[in-house]
């Protein structure tokens, strides 16, 4: 299954991105960079979508399981070389899970299937950066 995206430029240092699914994303560079800081980096919308991709599968791998979910937070943080290209080196995802009786298992089980089996987004960036997955439990 092919994914598409147009992206345009639209002004200053700020891009408009189209998705294949008809949905509109605004970029934008840092003043510092020749951009308005109008909106978010590319980067940010990088680790946006693996944060995207991850939750998304934690919420579903413990519905699954038939766990009182009630709500999934995860707080991303990553480092970048120091050089040109400056990749992402390591990236750390901690997932706050809140719910009623959640089972500590069923939430550690559902962030590593996400980290190893089903998040094509973070899998890829693990290709380059070391990644970290860390998760709480919140009662609900």
């Amino acid at each position: 299954m092919a994914l598409e995206c147009t992206v345009r430029w639209h002004t200053g240092m700020s891009f408009i991105a189209e998705t294949g699914s008809g949905h509109l994303v605004a970029m934008d560079g840092a003043p510092e960079a020749g951009g308005r800081n109008l909106a978010p980096r590319p980067l940010e919308l990088l680790l946006a979508g693996a944060g995207g991709c991850s939750s998304f599968d934690v919420v579903n791998i413990l519905k699954k399981a038939r766990q009182d979910v009630r709500g999934c937070e995860v707080k991303i943080t990553a480092e970048r070389a120091e050089t040109d290209p400056k990749v992402f080196t390591l990236i750390t995802m901690h997932f706050v899970v809140s719910g009623r009786e959640l089972k500590p298992e069923a939430v550690e089980r559902a962030v590593k299937l996400s980290a190893e089996k089903y998040c094509s987004a973070s899998i890829m960036l693990g290709k380059t950066a070391e990644m970290r997955h860390s998760w709480e439990i919140v009662e609900a």
